[in-house]
């Protein structure tokens, strides 16, 4: 899954065990720009790193899975469930840079004669 939006927050790394170590981080997505929702995502082991490229107020795309998981309390035997948006790629948005030159030729000014109405050409168009 992929969505755009803002960088919030970025937090230091975690080392929760010895071998495992997460992230987190929370954007803006605005896709209604009236109620902006903030939502957390997180980065484990090596994608980490790939954090530290970006900066809060920076637009992004994010691409992640929704992992999900279910942990029964022991003592009561209660199940519960638990969401994790796990980020495995973020890159930068870029605005759109204006044409290069040679790119797209300009539209034909209102003097510009078609190629058929020039006297050298025997063809009619009809």
């Amino acid at each position: 899954m992929d969505i755009k939006a803002k960088i919030e927050k970025i937090f230091p790394a975690q080392q929760i065990t010895s071998s495992f170590k997460k992230r987190e981080f929370v954007v803006e997505f605005a896709e209604n720009p009236q109620y902006p929702e903030y939502v957390k995502f997180e980065c484990i082991q090596d994608k980490c790193d790939i954090l530290d490229n970006f900066s809060a107020g920076q637009e992004v795309t994010i691409s992640f899975n929704l992992k999900g998981r279910k942990w029964t309390d022991p003592k009561n035997g209660e199940d519960k469930y638990f969401n994790t948006l796990q980020a495995w790629r973020i890159s930068a948005e870029t605005s759109a840079a204006p044409a290069a030159q040679g790119g797209t030729p300009p539209p034909p000014s209102a003097n510009d004669e078609p190629d058929w109405l020039s006297e050298d050409s025997d063809d009619l168009p009809f």
